[in-house]
């Protein structure tokens, strides 16, 4: 049995003019149009192929060996590409533009907009449909995760306190605007950390490690970096945070720690226009 809205690995049975037939069993014969094709190797009868299966626009079960951006059961941010009275649709790399019917809509959209959705099968159409309204499926299972836990983060919304992010596609966390150090906007993916998980269950992230790990890795890329540029760095504790996000990727509150640490340690200056190797 094919999964719709899923990668599938399907045998070929029989050739046509217009594409190959897939087995797929109690689903009966799964065609792949000529057009979805692989384009670099020959399709025989018995090859088996990984192929994306979906309904086509007369609903029926169809196959592409495309990968598209988003499957059933996951999250991705896509580009609203047309609008209508039905609801709009979203570029998700298939011929066939993904639905987001106006009732799953969480904000007014234009032409153009990125959106972040959730893919699901509408249980009455039985067609790939996108929602935005996402808390229903996230937070429905215990979040296990440790301090200091490195995560996926897919970026959803700025909010009054930071923004708020989507932690291996499973439940939702906040980066907190002061460990937003760097630019963020929603549809980006980020490496994340967990750094609070508080009594009411919610959880807050960082983008950068914590505790010793982050000022350990980040003094070596300091002192690296030193020793690539003759001794001595354009950036000092007085440097603005973009600066320093440029050049390491960490908060200026971080760096500030770290070159506090070599300095202590008799490793380096601190000037005002930058730092220096002792």
């Amino acid at each position: 049995m094919a999964l719709i809205g899923d990668m599938n690995t399907l045998q070929i049975i029989r050739q046509a003019d217009f594409g190959v037939y897939l087995d797929g069993g109690p689903d009966g014969d799964i065609l792949l149009p000529r057009r979805e094709m692989p384009k670099d190797e020959p399709c025989e009868d018995e090859d088996w192929l990984n192929v994306f299966v979906y309904l086509d626009s007369e609903d029926r079960i169809i196959a592409t060996t495309r990968k598209p951006k988003v499957k059933v059961g996951e999250f991705a941010s896509l580009k609203v590409v047309d609008i209508n009275r039905i609801g709009l649709f979203l570029d998700w790399g298939l011929n066939k533009d993904l639905l987001l019917p106006h009732s799953e809509e969480k904000r007014p959209l234009q032409e153009g907009d990125y959106c972040v959705v959730y893919a699901y099968i509408d249980q009455r159409t039985k067609r790939i449909t996108a929602t935005a309204r996402l808390d229903r499926y996230l937070d429905l299972t215990p979040a296990n995760y440790t301090v200091g836990e490195e995560v996926d983060l897919l970026i959803v919304e700025p909010t009054d306190l930071g923004f708020k992010a989507i932690i291996n596609g499973k439940h939702w966390g906040l980066i907190h605007k002061n460990e937003a150090f760097k630019f963020l906007r929603g549809g980006m993916q980020e490496r994340g950390f967990i750094r609070e998980i508080r009594d009411d269950g919610l959880i807050n992230l960082s983008l950068q490690p914590q505790g010793r790990e982050l000022r350990d890795s980040l003094s070596e890329a300091i002192l690296a970096k030193l020793d690539a540029s003759n001794g001595r760095l354009p950036l000092s504790d007085k440097s603005p945070a973009n600066e320093i996000a440029d050049m390491f990727g960490v908060s200026k509150g971080n760096f500030k720690k770290a070159i506090g640490g070599l300095y202590k340690h008799g490793v380096i200056r601190i000037l005002p226009d930058g730092i220096e190797l002792v």
